[in-house]
């Protein structure tokens, strides 16, 4: 690129996992060549995976921080406002403080929920997908420990409801749950039922979690179900699309997924999600507009995949602007660590879409060796340590999963692997 020519202009909508990732990478990647702006209506950056904590006693206020010093420290133009339309016959994004021009645009507004696909779930169920939800959760365990103390048996029943798109952390909170009342000298007072839409358990990542979850399960006293759709939610009833129904005294839910920002010009599916290139990430039929994380229609959403989109379209769009050949990829290796306070388990996961809407992930037949899981109270330390490194790396404005950091913590994961995991 010749120095008197104009810098290409790379706008990033969002600012969570994959919007971050983007931004950081492709600074570290092309350095001032670009000129680099993120647009997003909050100015704070939020490790949602660690709300998980705040139901137990954990603060919110220490799992996010500022994002105004970091983007100040890598040169990136910050606006704060919602992404409204986008126009790709202009290059512009219409925003709710003004027009954003762009020459490379990445997506990553994220998702959202919609509880009222399900009568009744937002009015009679404790929901997790905000940190007011987790500290609502928090009371309602408190009261549910208070009662148990005073004698009454008690009944709690999570569930996994239809269209929702990452049901891991609700397995996680059922499993810390037991564990806590454990803790608490209450757990014989409180029966505990888990119940899912889903084929099997943690139906995404394949046969081996199910298996984990359903030992888990046996041996903690957890009543569980598959395929159960829930079809509605009165005052201490679910009822489900198979004609039966549970009683409880708390519910515990996630609702249904949508799209956050739904964007007009754009392909898009049923909810909201942007029909992308599966490996690199561009919205099908535009050449300069990509997705990522969530705001994709990869049917699994989560953190870890959102940083490996991210890698991808950043590295995508260096080439394309390096003059390079394009070769990168986003390649959907999950990895997760799923925590239940007196252990946790380890799952690394290759996964393809298989077109099947009943069950649009599977785990690939062709990498075997990467597909490992294991559970141990080592297992809690990855946990942490992810906990603590990721929004370090955000924080000093460089990516984590393409830094240095991450190629620290996947040597000891590889050795934790070998030891701990099958």
């Amino acid at each position: 690129m010749d120095d008197q020519s104009p810098k290409p202009t790379i706008v990033v909508l969002g600012a969570g996992f994959g919007g971050l990732e983007t931004a950081f990478y492709l600074r570290k990647r092309l350095g001032k060549r670009v000129d680099l702006t993120v647009v997003s209506n909050s100015d704070q950056f939020l490790f949602k995976p660690n709300t998980i904590y705040i139901p137990f006693g954990k603060s919110a206020e220490h799992l996010s921080f500022p994002l105004a010093p970091v983007f100040d420290k890598r040169h990136i133009k910050f606006v704060k406002g919602s992404a409204e339309e986008i126009d790709p016959a202009t290059s512009t994004v219409k925003t709710s403080v003004g027009p954003v021009a762009y020459d490379s645009l990445v997506v990553a507004t994220g998702a959202a929920w919609r509880p009222s696909e399900i009568p009744g779930l937002e009015e009679h169920a404790d929901l997790i997908s905000t940190p007011a939800g987790m500290e609502k959760l928090g009371a309602s365990l408190a009261t549910l420990v208070a009662k148990a103390k005073a004698g009454p048996a008690s009944r709690v029943l999570f569930v996994v409801p239809p269209n929702n798109k990452c049901s891991g952390p609700l397995y996680e909170m059922v499993l810390m749950l037991d564990t806590w009342l454990r803790r608490q000298g209450v757990r014989n007072h409180i029966g505990i039922e888990y119940a899912t839409y889903e084929a099997s358990y943690i139906q995404a990542f394949g046969p081996r979690l199910h298996d984990v979850v359903s030992h888990e399960f046996k041996t903690r006293g957890i009543m569980g179900r598959t395929l159960s759709r829930l079809r509605a939610v009165e005052p201490g009833r679910a009822s489900f699309a198979d004609g039966s129904s549970e009683s409880f005294d708390l519910l515990v839910s996630f609702p249904p997924y949508i799209a956050a920002q739904r964007y007009a010009t754009l392909p898009s599916d049923d909810r909201g999600f942007l029909r992308t290139d599966p490996r690199t990430r561009q919205v099908e039929g535009q050449h300069g507009i990509y997705a990522v994380g969530d705001t994709g229609d990869f049917p699994v959403k989560q953190a870890f995949l959102a940083l490996l989109q991210a890698d991808a379209v950043g590295e995508h769009i260096s080439e394309r602007i390096l003059s390079e050949d394009p070769v990168a990829a986003f390649d959907p290796v999950s990895m997760c660590i799923m925590e239940q306070f007196d252990k946790a388990t380890f799952a690394q996961v290759p996964l393809r879409t298989t077109g099947d809407p009943n069950a649009p992930v599977a785990v690939r037949e062709d990498a075997p060796d990467l597909y490992r899981v294991g559970s141990g109270s080592i297992w809690r330390m990855g946990k942490k340590m992810l906990g603590v490194a990721i929004p370090e790396r955000f924080q000093a404005g460089r990516p984590f999963h393409a830094g240095a950091s991450w190629a620290v913590m996947e040597a000891g994961l590889k050795m934790m692997k070998a030891a701990f995991a099958d």
